[in-house]
């Protein structure tokens, strides 16, 4: 038997009942109110009204305005005391820009020390190895001379 794709109700397979839930509602649990009892405030406010520039009149209650704590006066600062504090200021950003530049120069001092010595290393290192070097021709002095003594001695080979 070959199977073409998936049915979703094939046809060999019998119906099924289908039984429905049907949600119970919950009721509502009944509130009972409590009785109004009509209360009278201790003093009735003022009722204000104002016409507004296209004629309309609005009417509510006049509520104080909260007022905001009285700010105490600050003292005032000396001009003597801002001088001296603008002053000290003013001497540290100087002394820190001293001690940089000082260190700055210390610095490129010991760079440019180190740079020499790595000069004087390359340069004697290539002496060295030019003195010391067994390799290209020995010199010509030390040829002619043998040369010379061989031909002194009549040494003919």
């Amino acid at each position: 038997m070959r199977r073409k794709g998936f049915r979703m109700y094939p046809a060999h397979t019998p119906q099924r009942s289908v039984e429905v839930h049907h949600p119970t509602p919950i009721q509502a649990p009944v509130a009972h109110s409590a009785p109004v009892v009509p209360m009278q405030p201790g003093s009735v406010p003022a009722v204000a009204s104002v016409v507004l520039p296209d004629g309309r009149v609005v009417t509510g209650y006049a509520i104080d305005a909260v007022r905001p704590e009285p700010v105490t006066a600050k003292p005032a600062v000396s001009r003597a005391a801002v001088n001296v504090a603008l002053g000290g200021v003013g001497f540290l950003a100087v002394c820190g820009g001293l001690l940089l530049l000082t260190s700055f120069i210390a610095a490129l001092t010991a760079f440019i020390g180190q740079l020499i010595i790595l000069a004087a290393v390359i340069f004697g290192g290539w002496i060295a190895v030019q003195v010391l070097s067994g390799s290209g021709h020995k010199g010509g002095t030390t040829v002619h001379i043998r040369k010379a003594v061989i031909k002194r001695n009549h040494f003919h080979g």
